[in-house]
């Protein structure tokens, strides 16, 4: 493509005029692509404004669609500023993702240990052994029961709903109502906190009636569930459904609170937090149980075959002194042999027999 400009001189007159313009275009046709975009140059002293084009982000094309030019635009992706970015920025920017993953794995259970230099002792027999696991246990225990502790919310009074004295009509028409509803609130890993309460009263709005899951849920700890719940939102426990369904009751005069999250509730954050710290608790000490097992059944076999390590240590020594076997051992040996008793050897030829051998 190629554009020329041409100008008409100024009249003689001497006044100054808008100068005519004239553009003219020249297509060369080619078994090429109709026309490459290329870059407009800057205006210069040598080169008119009116020769340049300023484009921020993107080309202009010139194409032939069904024998006739036309003018296409197409728009760059503006450059990202990661690209720019210095080095220094970039090595800043690092740092503050590497301190934020240390702050969130410092409230891992996972990394609770004793302070210090992690050492690798060796032990002279299984009882060292054994002992050693279970102090570390035990202390891994008590700074995980100290950290429980930041997670304790005294209880204040929630509220106090009227007494509804249900008949034993109303109650079984509430309980099939509950059991065919499909709303329902679940109960997870967190436990009570104040999202619960939130949600209750969400469902409370339009239903009478809402059902609370708790999975997981321990035996036996549905009941406390329930207790807990009934304070917190002030509703009814109807029913319990199974061993981890519970059916709770708005209450006849109902009126929706204006704070529906109770403030001696924690967050979800914090809630899911203190259960992490309760797992690994219940983890720890599963743990020493199993550790005071082994050392138990460790003191038994101590008690029948002696020490094993003692027996390694002396059985080099006591099989290289020890007498060849005599003629008397084996005869004894024999005479043990004799003594067993008839039964074993009369079941061994009955069972010998009937296999057909």
């Amino acid at each position: 493509m190629h554009c020329a400009i041409r100008q008409n001189p100024i009249e003689s007159s001497g006044r100054a005029t808008c100068p005519p313009l004239s553009l003219s275009l020249s297509l060369s046709l080619s078994p090429s692509p109709p026309l490459q975009s290329a870059r407009c140059l800057l205006p210069s002293p040598q080169r008119p404004w009116w020769d340049s084009r300023n484009l921020s982000q993107g080309t202009v094309r010139l194409v032939l669609s069904g024998g006739k030019p036309r003018f296409e635009t197409e728009e760059v992706e503006p450059p990202r500023k990661e690209r720019y970015r210095t080095k220094k920025r970039l090595k800043m920017q690092r740092k503050r993702e590497k301190r934020k993953r240390k702050e969130a794995n410092r409230k891992d259970p996972r990394c609770i240990r004793v302070k210090g230099k992690k050492k690798k002792p060796r032990f002279l027999n299984a009882e060292a052994r054994l002992k050693y696991k279970i102090e570390m246990a035990k202390l891994k225990e008590a700074a995980l029961v100290e950290r429980l502790k930041s997670y304790q919310v005294p209880k204040l009074q929630g509220p106090v709903p009227e007494p509804d004295e249900l008949t034993g009509e109303e109650r079984f028409y509430m309980k099939k109502m509950a059991q065919k509803g499909s709303n329902y609130v679940p109960l997870g890993r967190r436990g009570v906190f104040g999202g619960l309460i939130l949600n209750m009263h969400l469902h409370w709005k339009k239903h009478e009636t809402v059902k609370v899951i708790c999975k997981p849920c321990k035996p036996g700890q549905v009941h406390e569930y329930a207790e807990e719940i009934a304070r917190l939102s002030g509703g009814t426990p109807i029913h319990v459904i199974g061993s981890d369904t519970i059916v709770f009751y708005r209450g006849k005069n109902y009126v929706q609170p204006e704070v529906m999250s109770p403030i001696d509730t924690l967050s979800k954050k914090r809630a899911l937090e203190k259960s992490k710290y309760e797992q690994s608790l219940d983890t720890v000490r599963h743990f020493i149980a199993i550790c005071e097992k082994e050392l138990e059944l460790y003191y038994q076999h101590v008690a029948l075959y002696g020490d094993p390590a003692r027996q390694e240590l002396g059985s080099p020594s006591s099989s290289s002194s020890s007498p060849p076997p005599s003629s008397s051992s084996s005869s004894s040996s024999s005479s043990c042999i004799d003594e067993w008793p008839t039964v074993v050897l009369n079941d061994y030829s009955d069972k010998v027999n009937g296999e057909g051998l």
